[in-house]
C-alpha cells in the first residue's frame, strides 16, 4: 500500500520529520501562518480549533500539536484536522482532537476529503503504532468508522441566542432558573467578572470543592492561568459572591459569535440561593449585548441526567456528539474507553474523597495530562 502521509518542510525532529507522499500533509497549526487564516474563513471552526486553546494545552501539558489536511505545503489550506500527539506511560502514546475538548470538527466540506484525511489518519496509526487516533466532531463520522473502531455518545447543548431577553428568560423552566435568578438577586448576591488573580483563586478554590464533590481530580492551576495568558479578553471567569465569600463561579470563551461555558464550579451549600443560575443570566445578557448568536453549553456524559436536565431548562437545544477511536483491528480494544474508563474509577472512588487538598492538586497536576 502506498503511502499518503507527507510533512510540511517547516516541521522538523520527532515523528513529523518524516517525508512522504501522497494526498495526506502534516503540518505544525502554532508555527504555520496557514492555519489562524483557514480558521477565520471556515465558519465551521470553533475555540477548540484556535491557536489561543492549542497554544494553552501545548503550555501546560507538552502536547504536541499536529495537523493533517489534502493540501500540499504552501498551497491555500481547503481541509484539514487538527490533533495533539499525547505521549503517556500510563495510557500509551495516542493522538486526540482534541485532549479537554467538548468538540473538534474535521474541518472539511466534502465526504471526499473528510474520507481523505480519516485513510491518512489509519496509516499514521499504524506506522507510529499508536493506541488509538480520537477525533472529536459535531457532526457523525459513523459511515467512516470501520467495525474495528469505537465510537460513544455525549450531548451537547446550545442556546440559539437570536430572540430577545424577554422571550430567553421566558424559554427557562420557571423553577429552577427563573426563580433562583429572582432568589440570588433578592439575596443581593454580588456579580463580578474578569482575570484577576482574586478572581482566579475564588473560581479554584469553588472548583477544588467540586471536582471533590464529583470524585475528580482538578485540572493544575496553571492550566487556568495558561488560557487567561493565551485568550486575553475573550475569556471571562464569573464569580457570584453573598457577603465576600464566592458561591458559584463559571470560566466562558469567546470566540467568532460564540459564548462557551467552558467549566463551572460552586459550594453546594448555596446553591439555594441561585448563584450559578445568576452567573449564566448574566452571560446570557452580555452575550446579546455583544450581538453573539450562540451559547455554547458544552457537553454532558449521557450518565449526569442532572447536568443534562439543567441545561435542557435554559431553553438549549440538545444534541448527540459521537466520538470515534481510530483503532489498528490487530490492536482493537473492542470498547470505546476500557483502560481510561478503568483508570478514572479507580482514581475517583479510592483516592479522590480521602485526599488532602495539596495532595489532591498534585495528583491532579500528574495525572491530568494523561488523561486528556
Amino acid at each position: 500500500m502506498a503511502s499518503i502521509i507527507s510533512v510540511s518542510p517547516q516541521i522538523s525532529g520527532g515523528a513529523l520529520a518524516m517525508q512522504r507522499s501522497g494526498p495526506g500533509h502534516l503540518f505544525q497549526p502554532l508555527l504555520d501562518s496557514r492555519w489562524a487564516d483557514f480558521l477565520k474563513r471556515n465558519p465551521r471552526s470553533s475555540v477548540f480549533h484556535s491557536v489561543e486553546w492549542i497554544d494553552a494545552l501545548r503550555r501546560t501539558y507538552g502536547y504536541e500539536p499536529v495537523a493533517i489536511t489534502t493540501c500540499p505545503p504552501g498551497a491555500e489550506l481547503r481541509n484539514a484536522a487538527v490533533f495533539c500527539r499525547v505521549k503517556s506511560w500510563l495510557t500509551k502514546p495516542r493522538l486526540v482532537s482534541l485532549p479537554f475538548s467538548d468538540h473538534c470538527e474535521i474541518l472539511a466540506d466534502s465526504p471526499a476529503d473528510t474520507a481523505a484525511i480519516v485513510s491518512a489518519l489509519r496509516e499514521q496509526l499504524r506506522r507510529e503504532d499508536l493506541r488509538y487516533i480520537e477525533a472529536r466532531p459535531i457532526r457523525a463520522l459513523e459511515l467512516i468508522a470501520s467495525e474495528s473502531d469505537s465510537i460513544y455518545s455525549y450531548c451537547l447543548h446550545q442556546i440559539d441566542l437570536r430572540p430577545d431577553l424577554a422571550t430567553l428568560f421566558g424559554n427557562c423552566h420557571k423553577s429552577s432558573i427563573q426563580r433562583k435568578i429572582r432568589r440570588a438577586e433578592r439575596e443581593g448576591l454580588v456579580y463580578e467578572e474578569g482575570r484577576s488573580k482574586s478572581l482566579l483563586d475564588a473560581f479554584y478554590q469553588l472548583m477544588l470543592l467540586t471536582r471533590r464533590r464529583h470524585f475528580t481530580l482538578p485540572q493544575p492551576k496553571r492550566w487556568f492561568r495558561n488560557l487567561i495568558d493565551c485568550f486575553g479578553e475573550a475569556l471571562k471567569i464569573r464569580v457570584a459572591f453573598k457577603d465576600g465569600k464566592p458561591l458559584a463561579s463559571i470560566l466562558t470563551l469567546r470566540h467568532k459569535d460564540t459564548l462557551v461555558f467552558k467549566y463551572g464550579c460552586s459550594d453546594a451549600q448555596f446553591h439555594r440561593l441561585g448563584g450559578v443560575q445568576l452567573l449564566f443570566w448574566k452571560s446570557i445578557q452580555e452575550a446579546k449585548q455583544d450581538g453573539l448568536r450562540t451559547f455554547d453549553l458544552g457537553r454532558s456524559e449521557r450518565e449526569n441526567t442532572g447536568l443534562i436536565t439543567f441545561k435542557d431548562r435554559w431553553g438549549a437545544t440538545r444534541s448527540t456528539l459521537t466520538y470515534v477511536r481510530f483503532l489498528d483491528p490487530a490492536h482493537s480494544e473492542g470498547a470505546f474507553a476500557s483502560v481510561d474508563a478503568d483508570v478514572r474509577k479507580k482514581v475517583a472512588t479510592k483516592l479522590v474523597p480521602h485526599l488532602p487538598e495539596l495532595v489532591s492538586r498534585a495528583a491532579g497536576s500528574l495525572l491530568c495530562k494523561h488523561l486528556g
